[in-house]
């Protein structure tokens, strides 16, 4: 479906001014400004954001790199509007982090008041109830029925980063266990637990030591297939052969790994390693940042095979937008860490607390996790339709609104980042904003708003079934 409004053609007529929510609006007011459908009246990007581009090659360091051409004014709903007035659907999320969609206004209302209030005092100085309210929700909401503790931070790779201090502290171990095609994040120790090198590693060692890589269960790649158990006790032989159980501190892994592909482990892969751990008094660590927080269908990814962590790692979509991160797991674990010893100036700030409680109270009440199974199953049913009708899509997969498709040569396992690459041209010049991932580069992934309307995913899938047909013709 081409949407009312939608212009292909150069755009020649007088430039609309871009239609900003005026200062003080409500929540709801912003988010009804945005219409829900995709509008062009520009080619893409438009004079602004070409102005805009200008200005940012001249003050922006070249290593911030930009995916999209446009820059952005405001957005509502599953709706981003650019400074040139077009409207643009987005699947991206801000990477997985507008879960619950722009512009939500019990998330507005609460970081309205909060900053009217205060916007800071830092918590390890004067304390306030906002960040113990986080605390007590993550640890209500987080698998397992033990007593827990949760601590806040800024980013994901911060959490990790602490969580891992945490587990070396607990275990008086050092070793941390992650995984091939793993991210984790771009601090040095983080770099180091990343598998990929290009481009969050290349130029910027040396990195943190005491790191070990251990096979992953990459189904598709994998000559073990879809054995995970057969997967697990490979990379526990490796990890026992190569390092030693009584060496490690830590295992860390993401349930579905984000940027390295949005790989699913074979089934069984998970429970195994989980149980060697427990087996091993080494501490298993789920890296959810990305795959948190309703994106899958359950509201963390570790419940789909039932895993109980000892510490779970959360961001991106725990804030709706703002900067928030936390490490969550069993008080025995997180109570080694002495006072003072893990912290920092911004680590849950007050705003990015009210925001997360808004975050988590809309989640619940509104059926968010039912409501990104439904689109897993609208966008997995699509994405089996399309693999049909082109052979360079080598698998579908992942769950809930956290989907990808990886495109190789047909009939073989060689993978084609420029066919991902040209799809993703086609879609950023037509209005929707797509990701591309993989240790590759040729993994195309999904991650909408879990609030998207039907209308509107229908809409961006037409325009990606387009771009298929013309990268492949």
């Amino acid at each position: 479906m081409i949407t009312k409004g939608f212009r292909a053609e150069p755009y020649a007529g007088a430039m609309p001014e871009p239609t900003l929510s005026p200062s003080g609006a409500t929540g709801e007011s912003a988010a009804a400004e945005v219409p829900q459908k995709r509008i062009l009246v520009t080619d893409l990007p438009g004079p602004r954001s070409r102005a805009l581009a200008a200005r940012r090659d001249a003050a922006v360091a070249s290593g911030v790199s930009s995916l999209m051409p446009v820059f952005a004014a405001r957005a509502g709903g599953g709706i981003v509007v650019d400074v040139d007035g077009n409207h643009l659907i987005d699947l991206g999320s801000g990477i997985a982090v507008t879960t619950v969609g722009h512009a939500v206004p019990a998330i507005v209302a609460g970081v309205q008041q909060q900053i009217a209030d205060f916007s800071h005092t830092c918590f390890t100085i004067t304390p306030y109830e906002g960040y113990v309210a986080v605390c007590e929700a993550l640890n209500r909401l987080t698998p397992g029925d033990f007593e827990k503790r949760s601590a806040l931070f800024n980013s994901g790779a911060e959490a990790v980063e602490n969580a891992v201090k945490i587990a070396r502290r607990a275990t008086g171990r050092n070793t941390v266990v992650v995984f091939d095609h793993a991210y984790h994040g771009r601090t040095n120790l983080t770099m180091a637990m990343t598998a990929k090198n290009m481009p969050y590693k290349d130029g910027f060692g040396p990195f943190a030591g005491e790191v070990f890589r251990a096979p992953m269960s990459y189904p598709l790649r994998d000559p073990l297939g879809t054995d995970g158990a057969a997967a697990a006790a490979r990379a526990i032989s490796d990890i026992e052969s190569q390092v030693g159980a009584k060496r490690v501190a830590c295992l860390v892994i993401e349930p579905i790994q984000g940027e390295g592909g949005f790989i699913e482990p074979a089934p069984g892969f998970l429970p195994a390693l989980a149980s060697w751990c427990a087996a091993n008094d080494v501490v298993f660590v789920a890296d959810e940042v990305q795959s948190g927080f309703a994106r899958t269908g359950k509201l963390f990814a570790s419940e789909h095979e039932g895993l109980v962590p000892d510490l779970v790692v959360t961001a991106k979509g725990i804030a709706g937008g703002l900067p928030l991160s936390a490490v969550t797991g069993r008080a025995s674990i997180m109570d080694a860490a002495h006072a003072g010893g893990i912290g920092g100036t911004y680590t849950g700030n007050p705003v990015a607390c009210a925001a997360a409680l808004a975050a988590i109270a809309t989640i619940e009440q509104d059926g968010l996790v039912a409501a990104g199974q439904k689109i897993g199953e609208r966008l997995r049913a699509f994405l089996l339709g399309l693999q049909a009708r082109f052979p360079q899509i080598a698998d579908v997969r992942g769950r809930g609104a956290m989907q990808a498709v990886e495109l190789t040569e047909p009939g073989t396992l060689t993978p084609d980042p420029g066919l991902a690459g040209r799809v993703a041209k086609y879609c950023h010049q037509h209005g929707v904003i797509t990701l591309t991932c993989g240790t590759y580069g040729n993994v195309f992934r999904f991650l909408p708003p879990v609030t998207i309307t039907d209308e509107l995913l229908d809409d961006a899938l037409a325009v990606l079934s387009e771009a298929f047909g013309s990268a492949v013709a």
